[in-house]
């Protein structure tokens, strides 16, 4: 069974599918760092780059939008596209968010337009009619692009979602009616609104997992909030009426994630390593331009041969990666060192398993292939911030290294200060040094502390200060001496 649950509380939504007690996907939003991909403003161009065709825009948040020409469409649609008119400073211009904030970088934004429906989405620059590629059958896709062909309004573009599959003519016109209108009040707000405002806001993680995901493949969706499942039956009712009956009001006074033993997989989505059935596991480790996935047998030693060992493994290994970039969907660059194997066949057969199960991710994937080195390459779709950078913010003592300086280099740096402090001037009553205690406990195995004290004629007292960071350390004149 096939499932979507729904956690909802006011500082915070979280939405789980889930398949036979195994977790598929987990998306959290809060109320208090909403999203900002699918938002259409209107903009204050601050600053054009000329060679890049860009421009910087300001939407009224932080950071101003990076809005790239073309960006955000398929090659298909681009093409369709007039030149557009040069971008100058000061030019005011709706924008849709394609991308979040990550990091130090601001949202990317696009010139072209897409107000997605239940079962269409509305292209209003862009004359140009596409299927969704998860819809296989040739006959479905013509019905559905003859369709599209007679209900696209004059200059306009179409893209078919993938849940309407199977839907009637009278379904697709409702959608486009409905984003027709909504187009129209978009540009009347941005004839009235002074930039930087917002014009049209995507929207919120409910409607959008019930616009998005909720399909004829879900057999239940489970929701523990009267307010919200009110909200999603009255959708329903307009949307898709013969899913109603698949709507529950989760009323048990257990938490519906702990039912569903969705916060223990939860807790194993930062971790860095991960553990596989057979007893191998899979190291995962994030840098600002990729992702980087290693496979290691661990206690994993096989029954038969080495080549099949490592190709068992490496099977294992696939799945659980495929499962864990969805889970903390993991967008960018991925690059997987997989254990080396020497048939050519095993090589096609591995890439052939991953191929199959980019079938299960909602976001755009491809495998690449394997490069010269060994390594499979994939590329996916990133667009919101994904789990763990909402869960998660950088250590506090490492500074997002994921190690700090080991408790003898922190020592041997105090000893090289302390020379430093006492070749400009000397001090009589000796030094006070306050750290942490594992350095303590380092100078003090290490005889630091007796040797320095020697070699510069002067008193050294170790004060160990719980509070103080591991790399740190204070260093006091002492007044007097202690008696």
């Amino acid at each position: 069974m096939k499932s979507i649950l729904m956690n909802i509380v006011p500082e915070e939504t979280r939405i789980a599918v889930v398949e036979d007690q195994k977790l598929l996907f987990i998306e959290v939003e809060r109320s208090s760092h909403s999203h900002l991909v699918g938002n259409v403003y209107k903009g204050h161009v601050q600053n054009v780059l000329p060679g890049m065709q860009a421009a910087f825009v300001d939407i009224g948040g932080d950071k101003n939008a990076f809005l790239y020409i073309g960006d955000g469409m398929p090659r298909e649609v681009i093409q369709t596209l007039s030149p557009q008119a040069k971008i100058h400073i000061g030019q005011n211009l709706p924008i849709q968010i394609i991308k979040d904030s990550v990091g130090s970088k601001g949202p990317r934004a696009t010139v072209h337009l897409s107000l997605p429906g239940r079962n269409v989405v509305l292209m209003p620059t862009a004359a140009y009619i596409g299927i969704s590629r998860r819809i296989e059958d040739e006959s479905e896709r013509t019905r559905l692009r003859k369709i599209a062909e007679n209900i696209c309004p004059p200059g306009m573009g179409l893209i078919i979602r993938t849940v309407a599959a199977g839907q009637s003519m009278e379904a697709l016109t409702k959608d486009v009616n409905y984003l027709t209108r909504l187009w129209e009040s978009l540009k009347a707000r941005n004839k009235l609104a002074t930039a930087p405002a917002l014009l049209y806001r995507d929207a919120d993680l409910v409607i959008r997992m019930v616009r998005d995901s909720f399909t004829e493949e879900i057999d239940e969706m489970l929701i523990d909030n009267a307010e919200t499942y009110q909200r999603v039956i009255e959708l329903l009712r307009y949307t898709s009426p013969e899913l109603l009956d698949r709507i529950k009001l989760y009323r048990d006074k257990t938490p519906i994630f702990r039912t569903y033993h969705v916060d223990e997989e939860m807790k194993r989505i930062g971790d860095r390593e991960v553990s596989l059935a057979s007893g191998g596991f899979i190291v995962i480790d994030k840098t600002e331009a990729l992702t980087v996935i290693d496979v290691n047998t661990g206690k994993f030693v096989g029954r038969a041969n080495l080549a099949d060992t490592v190709y068992r493994i490496n099977l294992e290994a696939a799945a659980e990666i495929m499962k864990q970039i969805r889970l903390r969907d993991i967008g960018g660059i991925i690059l997987i060192d997989f254990i080396d194997m020497e048939k050519e066949e095993q090589k096609e057969t591995l890439l052939t398993f991953m191929r199959a199960r980019v079938k299960d991710d909602r976001m755009k994937t491809n495998i690449v292939d394997i490069t010269s080195l060994g390594l499979v390459e994939i590329t996916r779709k990133k667009a919101r911030q994904n789990f763990e950078s909402i869960i998660y913010s950088e250590c506090p003592y490492c500074n997002g290294r994921g190690r700090i300086e080991s408790p003898e280099t922190v020592s041997i740096k105090i000893c090289r200060e302390l020379r430093r402090i006492e070749s400009k001037a000397h001090a009589p009553h000796g030094y006070e040094v306050a750290v942490h205690e594992q350095v303590a406990a380092a100078l003090a195995e290490l005889h630091l502390v007796e040797s320095l004290a020697r070699e510069l004629h002067i008193s050294i007292d170790i004060v160990v200060h719980s509070g103080i960071h591991p790399e740190s350390c204070s260093i006091m004149q002492k007044s007097s001496e202690k008696n």
